[in-house]
């Protein structure tokens, strides 16, 4: 294995599935990308097409080692990383898909949880998994395609039909069927999972009526799961996380207080507690952080449902802008945002509110309000949620948090960065390479087949980047966080009066 130079990283996420090839250095040597569709059938609802994920993963993995002339002989092992809670149903002959993939952001279960909320189950859900309550997790998702899909019940309860995350799809894809696995951090998003015990809960398999033999085999995030023959040559994949739990190993956030946030089309807060699973009535979550083996190590976690998503939304829907890239000059192009704030609840609000029906608010436009400020107030609208989730990290954790580790896409933004460090009063920490999640997913898979001799190497490979320390006086800073409590309100008053 040592001989072989590089490891393979899929990450497939929300807008896009990527594969990147690392070399022994946790240097990128190669990278493709190919985005898909995003499927909205109704307001709230959002689907994905389980073909196209695994068409547009599989043409970016070919794209990437066939860019280098990577074979199988040359790639050691193949890491996973994955959009979390996304739910899928399939044949387990044919692995034909009952319909299309529900995904992290669609509401359409929220009454489902509400239900489950009357019926008294809310505390065993936070004790058993160290999740709230909400259509967000796969439990839910997975409950509405056995019930309102035709002929998916009768056919999962007779053996025929397997659910899985987005890395168990995989992992069947690749394996051609053969392994039905996923790891501790994909079933810790599920609310089916006992993240003590580490076992399927019965008790939530029998609230929503779930067939035992739909459910995958879970194990360690660096584990071989199988082998695959994508590339023309036997290939053990040995590595698989979601993506935030990948994005805190390839952060090297390896000791308890370590905090990493980033920022994708969520923005996602987590931090190492290590072996102890810390309870949050902060509005985190508590859940498995990605490990080899050995005891098991847990992370607080704080999700923003729309972050990056709002950058899209302005350049897809809304075409104000031709690119993310152009954000940072346009922001930098007026002093402020003009007393506009945006708040991006297009799904609902995740950490630390978990208000499901709250809407997309803009507030404090004037007749003067420009396309830049507007475009401003949505960035800075990332820095807000962030803000709100290490707030809530620093009262649970007790820990000052004087420093935040960042990567995702939008963390290249020095304009964003900068304003983060301001609003939050803390020192930002960019790392020279920001893809972490995949170098994650690679460091995982590395680990498990002897790539790397242990998490000293991968704390060597790592390079510091650029450092943003907090520049505005103590009172603007508090006079902007008044503001944008404002604008929350209003977007929790359109949930509470509907």
């Amino acid at each position: 294995m040592e001989t072989k130079p590089y490891i393979l990283a899929l990450d497939q996420g929300t807008t896009s599935s990527r594969c990147i090839l690392f070399d022994r250095g946790g240097a990128i040597r190669a990278a493709a990308q190919r985005e898909f569709p995003q499927i909205y059938p109704r307001p709230g609802w959002v689907e994905h097409d389980p073909a196209e994920i695994w068409e547009s993963q599989k043409q970016a993995a070919l794209e990437a080692a066939a860019s280098l002339g990577a074979g199988a002989e040359q790639i050691a092992a193949i890491g996973i990383t994955n959009q979390r809670e996304t739910t899928l149903v399939w044949d387990a002959a044919t692995g034909e898909p009952v319909c299309n993939a529900i995904v992290w952001q669609c509401r359409r279960t929220a009454e489902r949880i509400e239900r489950l909320r009357a019926d008294g189950l809310a505390e065993h859900v936070r004790a058993a998994t160290g999740l709230v309550p909400d259509a967000y997790f796969s439990a839910s998702k997975l409950a509405w395609i056995l019930d309102e899909v035709p002929g998916v019940r009768a056919r999962a309860e007779r053996g025929e039909l397997r659910f899985g995350t987005v890395d168990s799809f995989l992992i069947w894809k690749l394996t051609g069927g053969a392994v039905h696995a996923t790891d501790y951090t994909n079933a810790s998003r599920t609310m089916l999972y006992n993240i003590h015990s580490l076992r399927w809960d019965d008790t939530l398999l029998d609230y929503f009526n779930i067939p035992r033999s739909m459910l995958p085999e879970v194990y360690p995030s660096g584990h071989v799961f199988g082998t695959t023959g994508l590339l023309g040559g036997e290939i053990p994949i040995a590595g698989a996380a979601g993506d935030q739990q990948a994005a805190l190993f390839g952060q090297c956030c390896f000791a308890p207080g370590e905090v990493k946030n980033t920022y994708g089309t969520g923005g996602f807060m987590l931090m190492n507690t290590g072996t102890e699973a810390v309870e949050s009535r902060q509005g985190l979550l508590t859940t498995i952080a990605a490990g080899t083996g050995g005891p098991v190590q847990y992370a607080l976690e704080g999700s923003v449902f729309i972050a990056g998503a709002a950058i899209q939304w302005l350049r897809d829907e809304l075409r104000l802008i031709d690119s993310a890239a152009a954000t940072q000059e346009i922001c930098r192009s007026v002093p402020d945002a003009g007393g506009i704030y945006v708040v991006p609840a297009f799904s609902g609000m995740g950490a630390p509110f978990w208000e499901p029906y709250a809407r997309g608010t803009v507030v404090g436009l004037t007749r003067g309000s420009s396309r830049a400020q507007f475009v401003r107030a949505t960035v800075e609208s990332l820095a807000y949620q962030t803000n709100d989730l290490l707030a809530a990290m620093k009262k649970a954790s007790g820990l000052p948090l004087r420093s935040l580790r960042v990567d995702g896409g939008a963390s290249a933004n020095d304009f964003l960065m900068q304003f983060q460090a301001d609003i939050s009063g803390a020192a930002i920490e960019r790392p020279e390479n920001i893809e972490t999640t995949a170098l994650g997913a690679a460091s995982l898979a590395g680990l498990a087949v002897g790539f790397w001799k242990g998490r000293l190497q991968l704390l060597e490979n790592r390079r510091a980047g650029r450092r943003f320390e907090p520049s505005i006086p103590e009172e603007e800073r508090i006079e902007r966080l008044k503001g944008w409590g404002r604008a929350l309100g209003c977007a929790i008053a359109w949930a509470q009066n509907g």
